[in-house]
Formats: structure tokens, sequence, C-alpha cells
């Protein structure tokens, strides 16, 4: 008899994904971590070019599942793990800009928060701020794992935004500093919504591809080899 397929999106079924996913925003940085840190990956998705694939690290099964860029494309992905899948820890690994000038590039940054301009959340709960916050025991654990391996990183409130291209208003910038925003990207706050949700664990981990202070960016052989860094901390964390 054929199994069907559980979700929409993820061309999947149960038991093909491990209880760890780590969600990238590119699809072929995907098969690039499971090409490159898993053994024996298998991929397990290629609905609309979206890549996921489970393999071992450690001996522990773990998944790879890109999101693609942004809340709303995140929230489909996330959504179908969490609530047909059964996942249990998801990592976005992904990049941002910094916004302050301690965080530098090729940084790594853990989100403890993740404030954010959408309005997603507006929608979830009218007349409150919802605060999208980490996995403190997932947050302490990678932070404790960065300390073994001898890398600095930065623990702190960052914020998730709608847009790529915008037109930003400086002043509201210089308030989010003020008040000790790291950096910016745009997958964070609904990730940790969706999580505080289903009862999951999550972690947004970054690697500063670019600083919105010194206008610094990183080339593309820096952002390997850093984001190589970053994904072996997630991986040392969840795999032991």
């Amino acid at each position: 008899m054929e199994v069907l397929n559980l979700s929409t999106h993820i061309n999947a079924k149960l038991g093909d994904i491990a209880d760890i996913v780590l969600l990238p925003g590119d699809p072929l940085r995907a098969k690039y971590i499971a090409e490159t840190f898993l053994e024996n990956p298998v991929c397990y998705n290629e609905v609309r070019g979206m890549y996921g694939f489970t393999g071992t690290y450690n001996g522990v099964r773990v998944s790879v599942q890109g999101t693609g860029m942004g809340m709303p494309s995140l929230s489909i992905y996330v959504n179908e793990l969490l609530r047909f899948y059964d996942v249990k820890k998801l990592i976005r690994v992904g990049s941002c800009g910094a916004m302050v000038p301690q965080v530098k590039i090729r940084d790594i940054i853990l989100a403890q928060g993740a404030s954010t301009s959408s309005n997603m959340n507006n929608r979830r709960f009218p007349g409150l701020n919802f605060a999208a916050i980490s996995d403190f025991s997932l947050l302490h654990k990678t932070y404790m794992t960065a300390q073994s391996l001898g890398m600095n990183v930065h623990v702190g409130n960052i914020l998730s935004e709608d847009s790529f291209y915008e037109d930003f208003n400086a002043n509201r910038n210089e308030k989010l500093v003020e008040y000790n925003i790291l950096a910016v990207e745009m997958e964070a706050a609904e990730l940790y919504t969706l999580a505080a949700r289903y009862k999951a664990q999550a972690l947004c981990v970054l690697t500063v591809s670019d600083s919105l202070v010194t206008q610094e960016e990183t080339t593309a052989a820096e952002r390997e080899r850093t984001f190589g860094d970053m994904i072996k901390l997630v991986l040392d964390t969840v795999t032991k």
C-alpha cells in the first residue's frame, strides 16, 4: 500500500526526518551542510527546490531543511515540521547584519530573543507584544560548547525584519542600538513563536556577514569558512 506524504511542502514520510533539524534559509546551503558535515545523507525533500536531508553526526540522526528567506516562508516549513513530523529541536543557522560596534563581521551570535517589525504576531496577539525568545537549555548548551571550542560568541537580542531592501529610518535604528539590538535578520521571531506554540526547543545561531556600522561585508570565501565554524558549533551542541 502506498504511504502518503504527511504535508504539502515537505515530501517526506514519517520517520524520514530526525528529531533535530538545522534550518538554513538557502536550500543549496542545506545541501552543502548535509554533504559536508553529515554521514550518509539522504535527500527527503525537493518540493519547490527546498532541499531537506537526513544523515548522522557523532552517530546521532540530524536533518537539515531549507526554509527560504523571510518569516512567511520559514513559517510554512517550521509549521509542517512541528505539526506533522514531531520535530523536537530546531536551530536556525543563518547570516545577519551587525547593528552595534562590538559585533564584528564573521562573529557568531546566539539570539536570546528576537524583536520584530513584522505584523505576524500582531495578528496572533491583538493588543499585546509577544516576547519571542529562544529555549534557555539549548541556548546555554550552545554557549558552553562555544566556550569549550574557544569561540567568542555574542548572546543577546536581535531584530527580525520582513524586508531585505528598505529605506530604513535612521532614528529607529539609533533607538534599536540604544536598546542593544545586536543584529538584524529575517526569520528568528517566527521560529521562536512557533516553537513556543508547539512546545519545541528553538535557537537561532547567526554568522555576521556584514556590518551596518562599518559597511564592511565578508567575501564569499570568508562566509564559507565562518559558516563552517557555526555549523560545527551547532552540530557539536545537539549531538553531545
